[in-house]
């Protein structure tokens, strides 16, 4: 059955006009009056301020009663208590690494069940926006992930944060916070991801990844300065957006 991410109220009983977007991929689809689909709003962290928290848990079934030229009616149906989510409160920080990379890696991180997605200008950053061109690519970004949830089942949608410079993310944070830090890094004297999940599963944690080429010295020393630990995934060197799915997925696995 057809899912999709609909940002509004969801009222079993309910007569709804789906939002533009989901219309229109109704429409591309071709269904028709009577055909089923699974309708979600949940999403990970809190409402933007001034934005009424819509979020219900869990999904809804749903029928379309009309279909017209621009817009789509649905009846909403029964609620089903049903959450894929991972357990694990999982914020990923990445120096966004070029081209379509940045994609792959937003679309792998919310099948997995990240919660939240920072994206990072760093030293050796090859990618870097600012204002309308970086709001622009953020909120492609988060079409991505809504996608990505719609296809795997997910029905929380992780949130991807706007574009900071390493050094405002890091003076933004408090200097040790509640949940496990690390750091993905190549230098000698790294621990092994392995060796830390052996003996420690945790509920909330933070990875911070770099670009291509990695953070600077300075950038991992700022970083293990507010309690980022460096981890090492093996003695061969992946590609960026390798690195932070492989190290996701190894404790979200």
């Amino acid at each position: 059955m057809p899912r999709f991410f609909c940002p509004s109220p969801l009222v079993t009983g309910a007569m709804l006009d789906l939002p533009p977007s989901v219309a229109r991929h109704v429409q591309v689809l071709r269904l028709q009056p009577g055909d089923k689909i699974t309708l979600f709003n949940g999403l990970h962290g809190d409402p933007a301020p001034g934005v009424p928290d819509v979020r219900s848990p869990g999904e809804f079934s749903a029928t379309i009663s009309r279909m017209g030229r621009s817009d789509v009616l649905v009846q909403v149906g029964a609620h089903h208590a049903i959450e894929r989510e991972a357990g694990v409160t999982l914020h990923l920080a990445v120096g966004m690494p070029a081209n379509e990379r940045m994609d792959w890696l937003v679309e792998k991180a919310s099948e997995l069940g990240v919660s939240s997605i920072q994206p990072l200008i760093t030293e050796r950053s090859v990618l870097r926006l600012t204002g309308d061109r970086a709001d622009k690519k953020v909120a492609h970004w988060q079409s991505v992930a809504i996608a990505a949830c719609e296809q795997c089942g997910g029905n929380r949608v992780p949130r991807v944060l706007a574009m900071r410079s390493m050094a405002a993310w890091t003076q933004a944070l408090p200097v040790k916070g509640p949940e496990t830090r690390w750091l993905l890094s190549l230098c000698e004297g790294s621990t092994p991801l392995q060796q830390h999940l052996a003996h420690v599963r945790p509920q909330h944690a933070t990875f911070l990844s770099g670009p291509e080429g990695g953070l600077s010295p300075a950038e991992e020393a700022v970083a293990a300065s507010f309690g980022f630990a460096p981890v090492t995934l093996g003695p061969r060197v992946l590609r960026a957006e390798t690195a932070a799915i492989t190290a996701l997925a190894r404790l979200l696995g």
